[in-house]
């Protein structure tokens, strides 16, 4: 998630004892379908190629330079990978080659991840609108203008488009044609990505309230105030929902009761990710953090160096995330032990997605970056 100061996970069949284990089946698409992936909690159950023995052997196999800072946190879908740029536009890259596909050039800061379902991208942008862009040739489908800027990741399900805008809203659009279908206030600026299960919207507001919402009607179930702003995107795992502020949160996610929280030094502006019962999220305080997704209780902490506002994403067994120290890291889900780091030319805020033994991630320094095996 963004630095505030600019202007701004997959149901599986787990068969194997370890707690950090993979499952043996997986039936579920290798894709990095939106910012939460679809699973809601930003882990891959379905990687097989990138692990904690050969993780340090990552090297880079393209980068493409846009026109300004990659903020966007990129999507993989059929071979394609879609991210935002500063420099006013959304990519289509060729997930092998790094060889751009199509851009489609919005009216200001597409600092928005995007969200790409049945061959559709959809995405946000600061020049106030939601757009919904043709995935193999990026022509506009349809835009909805809100009354703000659109920082907020849209989350895709049954034909619903949710997303949040800086003028306090979250919307509900029609997928196919852009019409709104609902919009609830939450009085402040919804930064937060919302994520949806079953049939519920959860999302933050930057007045430090909670939300979950009926999906179908925008009805208020429960809200929950935390003790500050609220950034960060909920993960949404086994009825619980985990969302970062001054603490992170763990809520009942029927109730919107605490289970439980966590200060880990400073503010909490990434957003979690969720595996096999651990919590693992950045925080402000230079470090990232791994808890017992039951109980709170930390596990092990990894000190960057720098801010880490990048959400973790999590693939067997290996934790990757980007800092403002301008690194990017993968730990031992497990230790915590950093097992491989790369240097941008600047901040990495993007957070990562990693699909079929690829990381792919964005940085300040203008680029896109994608690191494999040889």
């Amino acid at each position: 998630m963004k630095r505030i100061g600019i202007a701004a996970l997959l149901l599986c069949v787990c068969l194997l004892p370890s707690a950090w284990s993979q499952p043996l089946t997986c039936k579920l698409p290798t894709s990095w379908s939106e910012f939460h992936t679809k699973n809601m909690h930003r882990s891959n159950p379905c990687e097989r190629v990138l692990n904690v023995r050969n993780v340090g052997k990552l090297s880079l196999k393209w980068s493409y330079a846009t026109g300004d800072n990659v903020v966007s946190s990129p999507t993989v879908s059929n071979g394609v990978v879609y991210v935002g740029s500063l420099d006013h536009s959304v990519y289509a890259l060729n997930a092998k080659t790094g060889a751009k596909l199509w851009s489609y050039t919005t009216g200001n800061w597409v600092n928005s991840s995007p969200a790409v379902s049945n061959g559709v991208v959809y995405i946000g942008s600061y020049d106030y609108n939601v757009y919904a862009l043709n995935g193999k040739t990026g022509a506009k489908l349809w835009s909805y203008t809100t009354d703000s800027y659109v920082f907020s990741s849209p989350a895709v399900s049954n034909g619903v488009v949710y997303v949040g805008s800086w003028d306090g809203n979250v919307y509900a659009l029609n997928a196919r044609t852009g019409a709104k279908l609902w919009s609830y206030a939450t009085g402040n600026v919804v930064y937060s990505s919302p994520a949806v299960a079953n049939g519920v919207v959860y999302v933050g507001s930057y007045g430090g309230t909670v939300y979950a919402l009926n999906g179908k009607t925008g009805a208020k179930l429960w809200s929950y105030t935390t003790g500050s702003v609220v950034v960060s995107s909920p993960a949404v795992s086994n009825g619980v929902v985990y969302i970062g502020s001054l603490d992170v949160y763990a809520l009942n996610a029927k109730t919107g009761a605490k289970l439980w929280s966590y200060f880990t030094g400073n503010f909490v502006y990434s957003s979690p990710a969720v595996s096999n019962g651990v919590v693992c999220v950045g925080s402000d305080n230079y470090n990232v953090f791994a808890l017992n997704a039951k109980t709170g209780a930390k596990l092990w902490s990894y000190t960057t160096d720098s801010y880490v506002f990048s959400s973790p994403a999590v693939a067997n067994g290996v934790v990757y995330v980007g800092s403002e120290g301008h690194n990017v890291y993968a730990l031992n889900a497990k230790t915590g032990a950093m097992l491989w780091s790369y240097s941008t030319g600047n901040y990495v805020d993007s957070s990562p997605a990693v699909v079929n033994g690829v990381v792919y991630f964005g940085s300040d320094d203008y680029n896109v970056y994608a690191f494999g095996l040889k």
